[in-house]
Parts: C-alpha cells; structure tokens; sequence
C-alpha cells in the first residue's frame, strides 16, 4: 500500500520543458489546471543556442498573454522571414509586429520559464518520464528513478526523440534524411571567415554569438566564441558528434578547422521530416517536436510548437475541468496535423532548394525571382511567418477559423487592445454594434461578453480588406470560432461547440 499512497498526483503532466512544455504548462495554469513539468536538465539552461528566433504570429500569441515585451525587449527586431534563401518582407503587413525577432533559444526558454514560475507551476528537474501505463480515469507515469506520477492527461513535449510518442506506440511516418549538419560554439584560435559558404557539400555558416543588426544587416562583435553550421559530407552518423568531428567537416569546407577547440556545445540536426500519425491516443498528447520534425529551413520548428501548446492549452483545460466533452479534444490534432504536415513540406522544399548543383541554382534563382512579386512574397510571408493560419470550421466570414486582428478598441471602461482581452486566456464575445445586443447568461462564467467600438479597416495578411464583422466569438488562442448578428441561430451551437454546453441545459 505504501507506494500507492506516496504516488504524486496531478491533472496534466507535462514531458519536457523546452518552449513548447513552458508554453502548455502556462496555459493550463492559467486556466487553473493542476499542471506539472517533468523535465530532465537539472536547470533550464540550454548547452547551445538552439532555434533563433520568433516569427510575428507567435509574438502576437506571447502579445495576447501580455508578455511580447519581455521577449521584444531582449531580442533584435528584424525581417526574419524567408523562403530557400529568399527575403520575405512583411513590414507592411496588416499586424502590429510587421517583424520577427532574433533572439535565442536559451533566452526564449529563461523568459517563459519565467512567465510560468509566476503562475507557480510544480516543475520536476533533474527527472524524466521512463514509462507510463493508460487507464480510464488516469495515466501512471513511471520516472527514472524510481519515482512515479499520476495525471489525468499526459502531454510528451519531449522532442523528437521522445520516449512519450513511443510508448504510446504512436507512428512516426515520414522520409529519411538526405542532408547531416554540425552546429556548435566553441572557440577559435584563428580568426574565421564569417558569413555564409555555399560548394559541393552544402551550405555552411561561421558566426558570432555577438552580434547587432544594423539596417537589417548582422554585424558581429568582435571576441567570444563562434557558431558554426557545416554540412557534413557523409550521412548517417548517429553517434553523438565530438569536437574531432566538427574539426573533419571544417577541414572539408575550409581547408582549415581554424584551430577549434573548448566546445560549449555540438549537435547534429538532419533534413529528416517525420509527423505522429496522431497527436492524441486516449489520455496521452503529444506536442512540439514530439509530434513533428524537419529541417531549421525557415525557422519554423519552435514556432510551431508554441502554437501547437495554444491551441492545445485551453481545450486539455475545459475536458480535464468538465466543462467540454472528451470530444473536444479532436480538434486539436484537425486543427495542428495539417498546420505541421504544410511546415514539413515547405521546410523539405527548402531544402531541396539549398542544393549546390548548377541545375538548383537555376531553380533558386526562378524561385527567388517569383517570391520578388508583390502577391507572391505576401502570400508566402504569411506562410512562414505564421500569420495566415487558417483551421476549416466551415463556410462563412472570411475572419471565420483565423486569428483575430489586433485592434484600438473604444470601450466604455477606455481604449482597449483584443490582445489584453485575451491576457486570462479566456473566450471573449466582442460585441461591436449597438451595446447590449447579446444575452449569453448561460455562458457568462466562461465567455467574456464585451461591447466595443472600431472604426479603422478591417485587412487580413494575404488576403486584404474584409468586410467588417458586427460581432465574433475568439477562442483563447485568439482564433475566430464564430461571426455574425445576435440573431444567428449559429451563435449558441458555437459557444456550446467550443465552450461547453449552457448552463441553463
């Protein structure tokens, strides 16, 4: 009976806290779900930079949980977006963050970790989930040393490799890797040559872990350690690589490994790109890089996961409370597979376009000489930046299944932005014709009902003006789940749909 009684329980375990765990981990919390992390590094710091950046859609995901700034005010400010080498601009985009940012990883994770300390979420450090057994009401959660958990739900954010989607026994299809890189930091007894290397083997790139933009361009600062990024010229190392393997691709590449030595980190990443069959198998989630791999190509990978944790959050939160059918949580993998499914086919289209023979560079020229016009480079801005997701929820508005625009509101309490009726992570109807049109008594401790006024235009990324909207309903992720009149008898089965039955029922 002892173990029994020792065994931790809480309703949504979290596997890995990377930024996609931190991100699920603050929604649930938010909501007010007894959400825990189990992640394995002792500490949140990262060996190695990892992903840099964040594309526009997912500081306006950060905006509408009012913490952009903390990332904004860390990062670089910059036009981040492209496709197979080519610039995409979207500063005159239809959003309010017509930009990326340059920023690492290892920042990215330290600002979220904090965000979800502040929401006092119970983190397991130095643990990491081995096992677990499903039941009906529950999952058990075997840990490595010895010590177990029980949850509700179980959510692998556990990377690509994670041991979450694989004892799920949940497929992994996709196509193998036709391209091996290095990254690293590590010192340099030589001056480098910095800047971008494009032979036979592939691309390759030297830089400084210092760097500003200056006029859109990277200047890097003089001293520190240097990035590196080399092709590999053979596939199919799986060991993990050393410091003699990162001198071997150099001398390839440069001739020279520039006297490399005293590596903060090496890692090896391929062009291999794999999706779960699933994202869901009974009480097990997956998301994040646990449910979808690719190539860096357009820096798209933990963008993805980000969004993946706000769409998933607010859903886990209302089945696990009670408030929504187990059903509920379909819509997560409808809505996130396909999402992932476009990122690895446009990530493997980069790649092929990275290619060093003359016949591809053709290619990347056409290519780039297309995405210079003007509905072209809008449309695929909006792709790679995360700005023209886009889930069926059926015919209608063209606003219907998209992310909400950040509007001034004119309010009766003072000017308000949707983002900071967003901040709680909390459904809103925002009424925008004549006040007190709505009655949704029966939804009124869930759905926030909000008169409001605006009057400027009303532009979506790629697709241009639309026709301004009287009322929509907006999910927590900020995704528009229903448009229309008071009148529509389509605005109860919406908020039944996404927010639980009335209470009145």
């Amino acid at each position: 009976m002892g173990t029994q009684m020792s065994m931790t329980e809480h309703a949504v375990v979290i596997a890995g806290g990377g930024p996609t765990g931190l991100m699920l981990a603050g929604e649930l919390a938010l909501a007010g779900v007894d959400v825990a992390i189990v992640e394995r590094r002792p500490r949140q710091e990262l060996a190695g930079a990892r992903a840099g950046g964040l594309h526009s859609r997912t500081i306006e995901v950060l905006d509408q949980r009012g913490i952009a700034d903390r990332f904004l005010s860390e990062g670089q400010v910059a036009q981040v977006a492209g496709f197979g080498g080519t610039h995409l601009d979207i500063s005159d985009f239809p959003t309010r963050h017509n930009y990326g940012l340059g920023l690492w990883q290892i920042h990215i994770e330290r600002i979220l970790a904090g965000w979800v300390n502040e929401l006092e979420v119970t983190t397991y450090r130095g643990r990491e989930v081995t096992g677990f057994a499903q039941g009906g009401t529950g999952v058990d959660i075997k840990l490595a040393d010895g010590g177990q958990l029980r949850a509700e739900y179980l959510v692998g954010c556990d990377g690509g490799r994670s041991l979450v989607r694989k004892a799920a026994g949940i497929e992994f299809p996709g196509s193998d890797p036709t391209v091996s890189n290095l990254i690293a930091e590590v010192e340099m007894a030589e001056e480098p040559e910095l800047g971008i290397r494009r032979d036979a083997f592939g691309l390759h790139a030297l830089g400084k872990l210092k760097y500003e933009i200056h006029d859109g361009e990277v200047v890097f600062l003089d001293g520190g350690p240097v990035q590196v990024m080399v092709t590999e010229a053979h596939l199919g190392n799986t060991t993990e690589p050393t410091l003699s393997d990162l001198s071997e691709a150099l001398i390839a590449v440069y001739g020279t490994d520039y006297g490399a030595h005293n590596p903060t980190w090496i890692s090896r990443f391929t062009d291999m790109a794999r999706q779960a069959a699933t994202y869901r198998d009974r009480r097990v989630l997956l998301a994040g890089d646990a449910a979808h791999v690719h190539s860096p190509d357009g820096g798209q990978g933990l963008n993805t996961g980000i969004q993946d944790a706000v769409n998933l959050g607010w859903k886990l939160a209302q089945v696990v409370k009670g408030t929504s059918p187990v059903s509920l949580l379909d819509t997560y993998h409808a809505e996130r597979h396909p999402v992932a499914a476009r990122v690895l086919r446009n990530s493997m289209a980069q790649v092929a376009l990275r290619r060093a023979d003359e016949r591809t560079a053709a290619l990347r020229d056409t290519v780039s000489e297309l995405l210079s016009m003007d509905e072209p480079r809008k449309r695929f801005g909006a792709m790679m930046s995360g700005l023209d997701v886009h889930y069926d929820l059926g015919e209608g508005h063209p606003l219907l299944g998209r992310r909400m625009p950040d509007h001034d509101l004119a309010t009766a309490d003072g000017p308000l932005r949707v983002c900071t009726l967003l901040h709680r992570a909390k459904p809103v109807l925002l009424n925008l014709g004549e006040p007190g049109r709505f009655d949704i008594t029966s939804w009124a401790d869930r759905v926030r009902l909000v008169d409001a006024e605006y009057v400027g235009a009303w532009e979506l990324p790629a697709i241009g003006a639309v026709t301004a909207p009287t009322a929509v309903l907006i999910r927590p992720d900020g995704y528009v789940a229903w448009v229309g009149e008071p009148t529509d008898s389509g605005l109860p089965d919406a908020l039944s749909t996404w927010f639980g039955g009335s209470t009145s029922e």
